[in-house]
């Protein structure tokens, strides 16, 4: 899979990128990510890729052409384009799972007052949000983004089939994980449950699905609506 970002801050996304399963996955070819400076595409000498709101207002708007130019020069026009934005709908596991499926994701990271609205006119790119909060720009959400989608590549977290089985995913039903255990068997007088012990995997599987349904009425109570 390849990630295209339009960014103002390159190296905010390249530094995280260092790390942890992006860095291996990317060393593994299985994932690619591009950062695109918007500055390279500035209006003028000075680097300006920002201006005043037409009608007046607080603030600065980003400029249409330097997006763009940045667009244009990732070299995939049927990319699957992706917005930044407050404004965007709830970015979810399922809709993790959707992106997942792309090859070629082109991610604006938005700053100041937002873009241009000719720039979501023309190229009419999918809006997402993180949540109901305002950051200083989109760089952070975009990693979110990254992170959440190269996980479901295959081969990126390996064989392990753990993933299937997290909060949120489809075998879940929408619940989140049960409680884990691993080594030692007693910490601080704490011992894990016997059940998991016991080598009896049919009633494992029913106590692990017991325990989602508790956790989940506990913490999550509206993604029980209609259980």
């Amino acid at each position: 899979m390849n990630f295209h970002i339009l960014t103002l801050f390159p190296e905010m996304i390249e530094q995280a990128c260092r790390y942890s399963m992006l860095k291996r996955a990317m060393a593994a070819k299985l994932l690619n990510i591009n950062c695109i400076n918007i500055r390279d595409f500035a209006v003028n000498k000075h680097g300006q890729v920002d201006d005043a709101p037409y009608g007046g207002g607080a603030g600065m708007v980003m400029m249409a052409p330097p997006i763009y130019g940045a667009f244009v020069s990732a070299g995939c026009p049927q990319a699957h384009f992706v917005y930044m934005s407050p404004q965007g709908k709830v970015f979810t596991q399922s809709v993790a799972e959707k992106l997942a499926q792309e090859r070629d994701i082109i991610l604006l990271c938005g700053h100041y007052e937002g873009v241009d609205q000719r720039v979501i006119d023309h190229l009419q790119p999918e809006e997402i949000s993180i949540g109901d909060y305002i950051l200083t720009g989109g760089e952070l959400a975009a990693l979110v983004v990254i992170d959440a989608v190269s996980r479901l590549i295959p081969g990126v977290v390996g064989k392990d089939e753990s993933i299937k089985n997290e909060s949120f995913s489809d075998p879940m039903e929408g619940l989140l994980e049960y409680p884990q255990y691993t080594r030692p068997s007693v910490f601080n007088d704490l011992e894990v449950p016997e059940i998991l012990l016991s080598g009896h995997h049919g009633q494992i599987e029913a106590w692990r699905r017991e325990q989602s349904l508790k956790r989940t009425r506990a913490k999550r109570p509206d993604l029980m609506k209609g259980r």
